[in-house]
């Protein structure tokens, strides 16, 4: 990587996902100018706060890969910036009451998720080790272990550790992910928060067993295209010309579909199909009809249309 006139900031010259140094800019606009300082403004303060005075002199540069179609941000904080956004811009105490606060569905998808896995690989529950990359608050691993799974999770956050520690999940570093070998390496909502998803991606390859799985689940957003030619910067989240997907500092990757297949091969990994069967073998009406009628139809676009980036994959 090089270096952006901010040196908090370092630059990008090849695509995260291939390594293919053929891209091309498709916006460019500095941070502390609006609509950026608008954006951020915007965004950060309901979180905890926004330091400008970190941005002078960096620009938000968004780039097209034109070998797997990936989109990413060409200049990214550094280490050390990182570690202060998600750390001091966002205030843990407002993340850890908003997951506290999740409804009994948000476990419950979890808890499906997890018998699935168990299903998919045959096995006693006992037997398996489930490692989560980015756990976060640690509700993933702490469902697979509620399960009787191995339940082993990272992070960098000391206090996200230190929650994890005291509720019996194994933490591991970088470094220790080669020495074990799991059956199952969950990526939510991860790779497209790091600066190198394809180092990334080999490296969690190195610590899964040889019929292991991995899975990523990253944003989808399958109209990317219109999306970057209206830069909306005031469509809400969740709608249809939402810039969430590439937002600003955090979301430094976008994956479409092609350029997750892609990064797997360069890894060497390849796609795993999960049957449709196991997907709906655990439904259930405790949410009443709608909600089971929401689970039935939820596998169609992540499994038969393949519209979601949501993909299973195994060793080629």
């Amino acid at each position: 990587m090089g270096k952006s006139i901010n040196q908090l900031f370092e630059t990008r010259n090849e695509c995260p996902g291939c390594s293919s140094d053929q891209f091309i800019t498709k916006y460019q606009s500095p941070y502390d100018e609006d609509p950026l300082r608008k954006y951020l403004y915007n965004f950060y303060l309901p979180k905890g706060i926004v330091e400008f005075e970190y941005l002078e002199g960096a620009s938000y540069i968004l780039c097209e890969c034109q070998n797997c179609s990936m989109v990413f941000q060409r200049e990214i904080p550094n280490d050390s910036l990182m570690e202060r956004l998600y750390e001091k811009w966002i205030d843990s105490g407002i993340t850890h009451r908003n997951y506290k606060e999740q409804g009994t569905g948000f476990h419950y998808y979890y808890a499906q998720e997890i018998m699935r896995i168990i299903s998919y690989f045959n096995k006693p529950a006992a037997t398996l080790s489930l490692f989560d990359f980015g756990m976060g608050w640690g509700g993933w691993a702490l469902m697979a272990k509620a399960f009787g799974c191995d339940a082993y999770g990272s992070e960098v956050s000391a206090e996200r550790i230190e929650n994890a520690r005291a509720n019996g999940i194994k933490v591991i570093s970088w470094d220790e992910i080669p020495e074990h070998k799991f059956d199952f390496i969950n990526t939510e909502q991860v790779l497209e928060h790091v600066p190198e998803p394809l180092k990334t991606l080999r490296h969690l390859k190195s610590g899964l067993k040889a019929d292991g799985i991995i899975k990523i689940s990253v944003p989808t957003a399958n109209n990317i295209k219109k999306r970057l030619k209206k830069m909306d910067w005031e469509a809400p989240r969740g709608t249809k010309y939402s810039l969430n997907p590439v937002a600003p500092m955090e979301h430094i990757n976008f994956f479409t579909r092609k350029a997750l297949l892609t990064m797997a091969a360069e890894a060497g990994l390849k796609e795993a199909i999960i049957p449709m069967s196991l997907h709906y073998k655990y439904l259930s009406l405790w949410g009443g009809t709608k909600w089971f009628a929401k689970s039935v139809l939820y596998p169609i676009p992540r499994f038969i249309l393949k519209t979601q980036n949501y993909l299973f994959f195994r060793n080629v």
